[in-house]
């Protein structure tokens, strides 16, 4: 997770309303329920005639936030994973906006989960297990490779990101260190179709603590499972503090790689 002062939150303060998302809401309800680290908004709109939506806006000329891409992607998972539907999606010269069904289920970063990680963490597991079970990666159209993150790593490096910007666990490196670690990744265990940002805050939970979906599937793409779980044992320690990421690891079915899991999170703050 980047360190930046701008961090993922439900929003506390007052959020103004994009033009483009108060038109699609007409007559519902709109209520900000998620601001990210690079200043994308979601508004959940209720008592429309459409049923309970859900609105993804973010400022043109934010690229590491593909909305278009993002719709391709849950269309293509929706048949095989619980994943929301796309109702639309555009831009315009604001930026660009991504409409979806509400899906059951709450998100584990809720404060009832939070007061029970230990549910959570499993349900985590248990759901990302089942992503990578039930998408094709023969099929899949859409690659989240090193090689391709790398790319976007570099990019980062070129515009002057170091250490300051990374997580404290990377910040002893400078960039030329950091990137040539990158430049040996370890050999692939299994390749998934990964989600992508398999954070806590992208898991929703059923009522009784198991696993309803995953949103937020903009990087959704093929991938060592490491890739995933590097970053989803992270979060479990972001969200929830120290101590659970056994529970996930039981949970999906594997024993912890400590060296794909030091690649991984490297590469996803890096990139």
């Amino acid at each position: 997770m980047s360190s930046s002062s701008a961090i993922s939150e439900v929003p506390t303060a007052p959020v103004p309303v994009p033009g483009i998302v108060a038109a699609l809401a007409g007559d519902a309800a709109v209520t900000p329920v998620w601001r990210n680290e690079l200043g994308g908004l979601t508004f959940r709109l209720d008592g429309g005639s459409d049923g309970a939506r859900y609105v993804k806006w973010v400022a043109a000329g934010t690229p590491e936030i593909d909305l278009p891409g993002e719709a391709g992607r849950l269309a293509w998972a929706r048949r095989w994973a619980h994943v929301p539907l796309v109702l639309d999606h555009g831009t315009d010269a604001e930026g660009a906006w991504l409409v979806t069904a509400a899906v059951p289920g709450r998100s584990a970063v809720e404060p009832r989960w939070k007061a029970d990680p230990a549910t959570a963490a499993a349900a985590i597991g248990h759901g990302l297990r089942l992503l990578h079970d039930a998408l094709p990666a023969d099929r899949c159209p859409f690659d989240w490779s090193v090689e391709r993150r790398l790319v976007r790593a570099d990019e980062r490096i070129a515009d002057g990101e170091g250490p300051a910007d990374w997580s404290p666990e990377h910040r002893h490196l400078d960039p030329a260190e950091a990137r040539a670690r990158l430049a040996e990744p370890p050999a692939i265990d299994r390749l998934v179709v990964c989600h992508g940002d398999a954070c806590a805050p992208n898991i929703l939970l059923h009522d009784d603590g198991s696993f309803a979906a995953h949103v937020d599937l903009g990087s959704l793409g093929v991938a060592d499972r490491w890739a995933d779980l590097a970053v989803a044992t992270w979060s479990l320690e972001w969200n929830y503090g120290p101590g659970f990421d056994g529970i996930l690891y039981d949970a999906y079915g594997i024993d912890p790689d400590p060296e794909r899991l030091a690649y991984y999170r490297l590469l996803y703050d890096l990139a």
